[in-house]
């Protein structure tokens, strides 16, 4: 089990990271080149092979083993009137991804995934970010330390969700301390607020940025200050993954902003990670667009949970298929160019 102690150490997982297997890419796009088609006529079905082959250090990746984690966390800022539903519903729908109920169950069904639900402290809000820190150091750690000890050493390919009411208001506060501008900017409508519950976000945002803006030149300090639980969490288990050597796909906007600080801490730090999707939640294309990810579905979604990277698994595995089944020009019998 790895915990972090510290700030520091965890500063230093983060900026020891490996740059994947080179020679796995190299013969993985000669196998490409070789297949029936013209070359790079797959596309980005091509680059997915290629991308799974660095991180497994595999010139034949394998799915064999795809993971979905779903964390949830519950957040103080909810008093601020950000959110349509009310804050009990985090612990509602834990209930019912562990009953089997929601979208995501199925949706890992259909992808072969296996499915966790871990819950942290679900029943005990963070702070209300515009009063005080959502997290104290040694909290943010925990929850930070819990996702990386989630993951599997061994797994193919991993997806994380999340479910925690307020958190697309975390999310824009957290890319709004990173990459800057107020917070009507990085605000979306989430669970569906109307105009007045959207300047409510804006405005919440804004606080937590004038609180906290001591600590808006440390991206770990803007985690744990204006995160929650929940990211943490999958700020923790995306670094895991990087350290195991295991390809992520990224759901929507709160995942994407919960690993934004790896990004920020190290230009290299989702060099393993695709953005599954672009949500329907407004700032999450411009929050792609920043840590320099194209989205490989555009279906209007923005329910979470993982919903959007396990539903980018089955293309995944088309691409793997190709690499996989498809003859070569000599093995065919068919005249190259």
């Amino acid at each position: 089990m790895t915990r972090f102690a510290t700030m520091d150490a965890l500063r230093v997982a983060c900026m020891t990271l490996s740059e994947g297997d080179g020679a796995a890419v190299t013969a993985a796009q000669r196998r490409q080149d070789s297949l029936t088609k013209p070359q790079g006529s797959l596309g980005r079905l091509e680059e997915i092979v290629a991308w799974l082959a660095r991180w497994q250090g595999r010139a034949n990746p394998k799915l064999d083993r795809v993971a979905v984690i779903v964390f949830a966390g519950s957040h103080g800022v909810t008093a601020q009137g950000v959110s349509a539903f009310p804050a009990e519903v985090t612990v509602q729908m834990v209930a019912n991804f562990q009953a089997g109920g929601a979208a995501i169950n199925q949706l890992a069904r259909a992808a072969g995934a296996s499915l966790d639900v871990i819950a942290l402290e679900v029943e005990r809000p963070t702070a209300d970010f515009t009063q005080a820190p959502a997290m104290s150091e040694a909290e943010f750690l925990a929850a930070v330390s819990t996702g990386y000890n989630a993951v599997k050493k061994g797994t193919d390919l991993i997806c994380f969700g999340e479910m925690g009411i307020g958190n697309t208001t975390t999310a824009s506060a957290i890319a709004a301390a990173l990459f800057g501008e107020a917070g009507e900017h990085w605000v979306g409508r989430g669970t569906g607020v109307d105009d007045a519950g959207l300047s409510r976000k804006a405005a919440a945002v804004d606080a937590g940025l004038d609180r906290h803006h001591a600590d808006l030149a440390d991206p770990l300090k803007i985690a744990a200050a204006l995160g929650g639980r929940e990211l943490a969490a999958i700020f923790g288990a995306t670094l895991a993954a990087r350290h195991h050597g295991i390809p992520v796909l990224l759901d929507g906007f709160v995942v994407a902003a919960a690993v934004a600080p790896l990004a920020r801490l190290n230009p290299s730090g989702l060099a393993h990670v695709l953005a599954a999707h672009v949500s329907a939640e407004t700032p999450h294309r411009r929050l792609l667009d920043m840590l320099g990810l194209a989205p490989l579905l555009d279906l209007g979604m923005r329910l979470g949970e993982g919903s959007g990277a396990c539903l980018a698994v089955n293309l995944v595995r088309s691409a793997l298929e190709c690499h996989a089944g498809m003859a070569s020009f000599a093995e065919a019998g068919v005249s190259e160019k």
